[in-house]
């Protein structure tokens, strides 16, 4: 199992209380994470312009570089690099109802990038009206 992390959301006296430097949008996103030869097939509960968090109860161990790919509802498919920044594991008798991994993207594209921040746009417009 991997090792265990501080969860990012909690700050620790010396960090202000939100290290977050993108807005999130909950999304129910399917994602295949590949990782050497192992494959995992899970969801992506909310996105920013700087990574996902991917929910599932066997998240890949902190600094595991992975390929994501995935397809925003209206949107072409992804296929983009991540590696895994934090994990947040099952824990036997304690109530954690989020389970998963943070997962930065990295040698994002331009292009990519640019997909990316309009698949936000386009979940903030929907969401705002």
């Amino acid at each position: 199992m991997p090792p265990t992390s501080a969860h990012p959301d909690a700050p620790s006296p010396s960090e202000p209380s939100d290290r977050r430097v993108a807005d999130r949008f909950d999304v129910s996103w399917t994602v295949d994470c590949e990782a050497d030869d192992t494959f995992l097939y899970a969801s992506i509960s909310n996105i920013s312009e700087m990574g996902i968090f991917v929910r599932t109860s066997t998240p890949f161990h902190i600094g595991t570089n992975l390929l994501l790919k995935f397809c925003p509802p209206t949107l072409e498919s992804f296929a983009l690099e991540g590696v895994v920044q934090w994990v947040n594991p099952v824990r036997v008798g304690c109530n954690n109802p989020n389970p998963g991994m943070g997962v930065r993207f990295v040698a994002l594209s331009d292009d990519d990038r640019e997909r990316i921040v309009e698949a936000i746009r386009t979940i903030a417009y929907v969401r705002s009206n």
